[in-house]
């Protein structure tokens, strides 16, 4: 019976995707690229428990156990790194998360549409500049001999700068990646407010309610699930993409690694520049990669106790 159940289910099976076959064409380029460029390096994780031999490759590279992660335990130099993208990581998550919902509610309380898409898109511009042209404009505005020292020095005071100034830098951090991403990222919530039935605000409207009680009992539990699933994400990007590659590395120098090194950063100096063994490297972003896993499974859990879907 068992055996007869699992034929069924697979013709079932068989039968739905050969029904959407154009569907699956479409999404195979996906899995392709994800199965190549995703999955299929994977293999290279071996070499956190191996110290690297460029004769023998990755494979051929010997074993050395656990000898890279004792390093990294005793290594000031990566303790301060990581220490650095915690930082960096949850006050991006706190200052810049919400900014977009706030956006997104802003704009969608706007009655005349030219101005809405006008804010829109002057908001939403900023993102598709990348991260080494916003940093030479960056320089070139905030270096000490930038426009404002310039003009500081002009009316009597003394030059200062947040690129090199360890107490300035995590700010300017702060503040340049929600100028540039706060637009865009307000796009998925201005997408669920417009999925919201108008009905439902002409009815509280006639009800007597106003605009603060229609935001709380209309849009904020239209937008609650959409929000629930980003945090989710930004949780479990919190090790990655919370501390920007791109834009630490674009911006930062040697006065400010104190406060500025983030895990990447460091992985990408001690390789690339100071020359350090590439297994040592990858047992780094392993530890990284598994905290992520984890942080992403307890926000998952923890947003599905509190009454919303998860994503598993």
């Amino acid at each position: 019976m068992q055996s007869g159940a699992s034929v069924g289910k697979t013709k079932k099976l068989w039968a739905t995707m050969l029904q959407y076959k154009y569907f699956y064409l479409m999404v195979l380029p996906i899995l392709l690229w994800y199965a190549i460029f995703a999955y299929g390096p994977m293999y290279g994780v071996t070499l956190a428990f191996k110290t690297f031999d460029y004769r023998g490759g990755i494979l051929g590279s010997p074993w050395i156990g656990f000898d890279h992660f004792q390093k990294i335990w005793t290594d000031p130099d990566f303790h301060t790194a990581f220490k650095n993208t915690i930082i960096i990581s949850l006050m991006k998550l706190l200052i810049n998360f919400p900014m977009p919902i706030l956006l997104a509610i802003l704009l969608n309380e706007f009655s005349r549409k030219t101005a809405k898409r006008f804010f829109q898109t002057v908001l939403t511009f900023p993102h598709f500049i990348s991260w080494v042209v916003l940093a030479g404009i960056i320089t070139n505005i905030l270096s000490r001999d930038g426009v404002v020292n310039q003009l500081l020095m002009a009316v009597g005071f003394e030059a200062i700068s947040p690129l090199t100034d360890s107490a300035s830098f995590r700010p300017l951090l702060y503040i340049t990646h929600m100028w540039r991403e706060v637009g865009w990222d307000s796009i998925i919530y201005l997408a669920a407010l417009a999925g919201i039935n108008p009905e439902l605000y002409e009815a509280a409207e006639m009800d007597g309610a106003n605009r603060f009680k229609r935001l709380l009992h209309i849009s904020w539990p239209g937008l609650r699930s959409t929000v629930a699933i980003l945090l989710i994400l930004h949780v479990g990007q919190l090790l990655t993409q919370g501390a920007s590659f791109d834009q630490i590395f674009n911006l930062y120098s040697s006065p400010v690694y104190s406060v500025a090194d983030v895990i990447d950063t460091y992985i990408y100096r001690t390789s690339f520049q100071i020359g350090g063994d590439f297994g040592y490297m990858t047992a780094a972003g392993l530890i990284k990669s598994v905290i992520s896993l984890v942080l992403l499974v307890l926000a998952n859990t923890i947003v599905k106790r509190m009454g919303e879907e998860g994503l598993y």
